[in-house]
């Protein structure tokens, strides 16, 4: 792959993996939205969307065509379809909660706590709680690899205001709460950081050619 190529496509991931691995490194709980979490994951990938489907439907022929500046034009096109097809996505998830570096054993208590703080009338039922009273059902789906949880709704029932307050006290209630950092936020961490060592030895063995391919997506 082209230096340019490369560093576009794995830059992104390497960021997001330094995030992610931050987050597990972390003595708090970090609680997001799954709409944050799915956009942040999107925008890892940004990177690799440029290089391979928007690519290969650039059609170079017609680019040379139309002149300069018509190949940063038609990427600004893709970029912003990219982006309308990310939002539409986003709002159609059910809604979610993620929270990294924690277990469901540790999780549990604290959200039994919350729930009962907000909706004297929750209820559990194995890994399914309900509170009637802010509209919300959910489920506990949790992964031991990576000592993270997610609440995922159940149903299709659920009332996003019910979801926000949920969130709101969960997330207070963490931060109050320390937690032995994840050792496997190290290997994510080290991974982002690797990438991003190699992507800036390729930058400075490579300028020349990365720059040239830089003028020429936006001249094509």
């Amino acid at each position: 792959m082209e230096p340019f190529r490369l560093c576009l496509a794995m830059g992104p991931v390497a960021i997001y993996l330094l995030l992610v691995g931050a987050m597990n490194l972390s003595r708090r709980s970090r609680l997001v939205s799954g709409t944050r979490d799915a956009a942040a994951l999107a925008l890892g990938l940004v990177g690799l969307v440029i290089v391979g489907p928007v690519e290969l439907f650039f059609p170079e022929d017609a680019l040379l065509r139309l002149g300069p500046g018509a190949g940063s034009l038609l990427l600004g096109v893709y970029l912003a379809l990219y982006g309308l097809a990310l939002v539409l996505l986003l709002l159609m998830l059910r809604p979610r909660l993620v929270i990294y570096n924690i277990s469901p054993d540790q999780l549990r208590p604290i959200l039994a706590e919350t729930a009962e703080r907000l909706d004297p009338g929750a209820r559990w039922a194995g890994d399914c709680l309900a509170l009637p009273a802010l509209g919300v059902q959910l489920h506990i789906d949790s992964h031991a690899a990576m000592r993270n949880v997610v609440l995922a709704s159940a149903g299709s029932h659920q009332e996003f205001a019910g979801w926000r307050r949920l969130h709101l006290a969960l997330a207070a209630a963490l931060a109050r709460v320390e937690v032995a950092r994840n050792p496997r936020g190290i290997s994510l961490v080290s991974t982002g950081a690797l990438i991003l060592g190699a992507l800036a030895v390729v930058m400075v063995r490579d300028h020349e050619a990365i720059a040239h391919a830089v003028r020429n997506m936006l001249q094509m």
